[in-house]
């Protein structure tokens, strides 16, 4: 049969032996688990949340659903601002400086082949845009205004333009 000739009375021991290191590691392994979950519960709590219904919630829902575009209605009937006027608060910006290769005010070189193309292609220019400058047509000001403006710039760097007056329809109707 089996020569078990291997005398081995030796017990298998483990860091453990009595049975109050058995109760005491027993204890621990369950009572340290429980207080790492109740300072993980305490952490996670006492962030700065807030609470559902708060009045951020209704900013940020109007924030969310607000309309993209918005009608301005404005006085069809008011004055005609002049060329200046609308230089100054238009096209100063780039024209003062040159910038994004904008001709400068009152630099004849610069404006000399712009204005041999005549009123109505500087003007068109201006509604549509061209180049780094965006259309004008639209905005802050109506096209006669902003037609005012380019006659404004190309009489300072000497053209003898026209201002265009106010349209025929509008003086018939205020009659």
């Amino acid at each position: 049969m089996s020569d078990n000739s291997h005398d081995h009375h030796e017990a298998h021991t483990g860091p453990v032996k009595t049975p109050k290191q058995m109760l005491l590691l027993s204890l621990a392994s369950f009572i340290i688990p429980v207080f790492i979950i109740i300072g993980l519960v305490f952490y996670v709590t006492s962030a700065n949340k807030t609470a559902p219904g708060a009045s951020d919630s209704e900013k940020s829902v109007a924030q969310r659903i607000q309309k993209i575009g918005s009608i301005e209605v404005r006085d069809a009937n008011r004055p005609l601002k002049a060329g200046e006027e609308v230089y100054k608060a238009q096209c100063v910006a780039c024209h003062a400086a040159g910038a994004a290769g904008a001709p400068k005010f009152a630099d004849a070189a610069a404006w000399g082949s712009r204005i041999k193309q005549g009123l109505e292609t500087l003007v068109t220019s201006a509604l549509k845009g061209k180049g780094a400058m965006g259309a004008q047509s639209g905005g802050d000001f109506n096209d006669i205004e902003i037609a005012r403006a380019v006659v404004y710039m190309a009489n300072n760097a000497g053209a003898k333009f026209d201002e265009p007056a106010a349209p025929a329809a509008a003086s018939a109707e205020k009659k």
